[in-house]
């Protein structure tokens, strides 16, 4: 299969534009995927509580100037009112303020929980992970994407998402305000200071954007190296690697620091006009109330109820200028969410365009490839589990052809050997018939399911997941079977005995013991294939297709696990270069590379 092409992966082409717009949206509705749901409500209830600290806010802006009032008469009376009305007021916004700040974190955890998840609904779905991960190059750090990304996208929405609601309200009465106290000129002068500040952080956002996303790809590449030496960590030291992968290491780590610096070089110009507009507000907002000053307004007051007015009208001033000023500092945070909303809406149209593309393999026999009979359709005998009509593969990395117009039937009870040199296409056999691979050309039907009771592959190199010992023996089935002393128990513990690994019921604590290491650190390459066997024969599939699944194990072992095998009455598929697997097979099908291959009857005899 041709890797999928990723669209718009330039960095230099991330910007606050349309496709930004699309992206965002897709996102949005992931995070409310109903009216009726959860984030919805809790995100009315946001804003619900953000009005009322706007409207607490306004009462607690008025309390100077009814200060200066009741100071400038010397009225007792009132002043212990005002005091006790204020004390009133600063309890309520602390309290309504930590509402808020608590209904955001639970919104963002509820965001992360729809988003992470919708992303693995997609990511898991048929093979995407293989893809993305294995023949996709152009996508880089899906799982930076999913779990660093999202978090932090999550993360500054719920700190920004109410603010940019309320905003538009909280502006409209406040600059009612202003015009009734200045006119149209100071409301003028203000909607003009903002529009300025406003273009001019739209200039200086999109090169923030675009050097972000390069920022978070070298943060991957950069974890991605430490993980792999943790994970080959026994491998390396065997070479004596550690100053190799220590220089390697710290070339990637110098291009992340090069490009961290890029950023704070742009981010300068952008703080810099940020902070500009913060203070230069403050001025404009004194200059705005001088106007009815100056033009003889409030010539009939006294000094105590001008000094009242003004105070008044500085706070609106000031409030309105600050409310502008609020979402031009949002410019930083937003050119953050750009970043992340591109990185996250990038990943999901790869998926939806690779799960477009592959369809679901996994639940029904199914025909894949082109067939060289003019649209005729290839009919087989059902007795037959996989068969094979002229196909010839390629890897996707690579043009030269592995094997041409290979013709293949895979009959229950005929056990099939395939051999050949290293490179010769073994293995990417397997991945075709397993969908992972696209041949060029020719067919390949499976009439039997994936999974147990049907057709069950075990790879050359095993894979253990996390949990406990009987998680392990049953994957990847999902059903848990709690309760110890059950039929499914005595089966597990007859197969582990049947491969040698009952130690493993001490080491574990038992079946159901929680482990707390890793398990590739903890057993050995032939104590793996062991554990994948006591899979296999829990699984009991009609046939097994194992590719190189007992070169760690000695030629004793080995005998052990194929009758096993026979016994539970399964039809072998194997990949090996040892001679001594030819006893246990029927047919053997040799690649000689070039793209040629032949078939042999082997001796049934044993």
């Amino acid at each position: 299969m041709p890797p999928p092409t990723c669209r718009n992966s330039d960095p230099k082409s991330l910007r606050l534009d349309w496709r930004f717009v699309k992206r965002f949206y897709r996102i949005v509705r992931v995070l409310f995927p109903s009216w009726r749901s959860r984030n919805v409500v809790m995100y009315v209830m946001l804003l619900g509580v953000t009005l009322l600290v706007q409207l607490v806010i306004y009462q607690v802006g008025l309390i100077p100037s009814q200060f200066y009032g009741v100071l400038s008469e010397k009225n007792f009376g009132q002043f212990k009112k005002l005091v006790a009305f204020s004390i009133l007021l600063i309890l309520l916004n602390a309290v309504l303020k930590s509402v808020e700040q608590y209904i955001s974190n639970l919104l963002y955890v509820g965001w992360r929980k729809c988003l992470t998840q919708s992303l693995h609904q997609d990511y898991f779905s048929g093979q995407i992970y293989y893809t993305l991960n294995v023949l996709q190059s152009d996508t880089d750090n899906p799982d930076q994407r999913m779990t660093q990304d999202a978090e932090r996208l999550c993360k500054q929405l719920s700190s920004m998402a109410s603010r940019l609601v309320i905003s538009p309200f909280t502006i409209s009465y406040y600059s009612y305000q202003v015009f009734n106290i200045t006119g149209w000129i100071g409301f003028v002068s203000i909607l003009g200071y903002f529009l300025v500040g406003t273009v001019a952080n739209k200039f200086l956002i999109g090169p923030v954007v675009s050097t972000l996303v390069e920022q978070e790809k070298l943060e991957g590449n950069f974890r991605f190296k430490h993980m792999q030496i943790r994970v080959n960590a026994e491998s390396a030291a065997f070479y004596r690697a550690g100053m190799v992968e220590h220089a390697r290491t710290n070339h990637r780590l110098q291009s992340l620091l090069d490009t961290q610096r890029k950023l704070i070089n742009r981010e300068l110009l952008l703080y810099l006009g940020v902070n500009t507009f913060d203070y230069m507000g403050s001025i404009l907002s004194y200059i705005i109330i001088a106007i009815p000053i100056f033009a003889g307004v409030y010539d009939d007051l006294t000094p105590g109820e001008i000094t009242t007015v003004i105070s008044k009208n500085a706070f609106v001033c000031m409030y309105l200028i600050n409310c502008f000023t609020q979402l031009i500092d949002l410019s930083t945070t937003l050119s953050d969410v750009a970043g992340y909303a591109h990185r996250i809406g990038e990943l999901q149209e790869v998926m939806t365009d690779i799960n477009r593309k592959q369809g679901d393999p996994d639940c029904v026999p199914a025909e894949t490839g082109s067939s060289d009979r003019g649209g005729e359709t290839f009919i087989t005998s059902s007795s037959a589990a996989i068969v094979l009509d002229k196909v010839s593969f390629t890897s996707p990395f690579s043009k030269d052809l592995l094997v041409r117009e290979l013709s293949l039937r895979v009959y229950e009870g005929t056990h099939v050997l395939v051999v050949g040199n290293t490179g010769t296409g073994k293995t990417s056999l397997l991945r075709v018939l397993h969908h992972l691979w696209e041949p060029c050309s020719g067919s390949v039907q499976m009439n039997t399911c994936f999974g147990p009771r049907g057709i069950v592959f075990l790879p050359q190199k095993p894979f253990l997941t996390d949990g406990t010992l009987r998680e392990q023996v049953i994957f990847p089935l999902k059903d848990i079977y709690p309760v110890s002393g059950t039929l499914d128990d005595e089966r597990i513990l007859r197969y582990l005995e049947l491969v040698g690994m009952s130690s493993l019921l001490k080491r574990t604590g038992g079946l159901d013991g929680k482990v707390d290491w890793n398990w590739y650190d903890v057993l050995s390459p032939g104590e793996m294939q062991r554990l994948c066997f006591a899979r296999l024969f829990y699984l009991q599939p009609k046939y097994a297709v194992l590719d190189e699944a007992t070169c760690a194990l000695t030629e004793e072992a080995e005998e052990q696990m194929y009758k096993a095998c026979k016994q539970l009455g399964m039809t072998l598929i194997s990949l090996g270069h040892r001679s001594s697997l030819t006893k246990y097979h029927d047919v053997m099908l040799r690649l000689c590379g070039d793209g040629q291959w032949e078939l042999a009857q082997l001796d049934t005899r044993r």
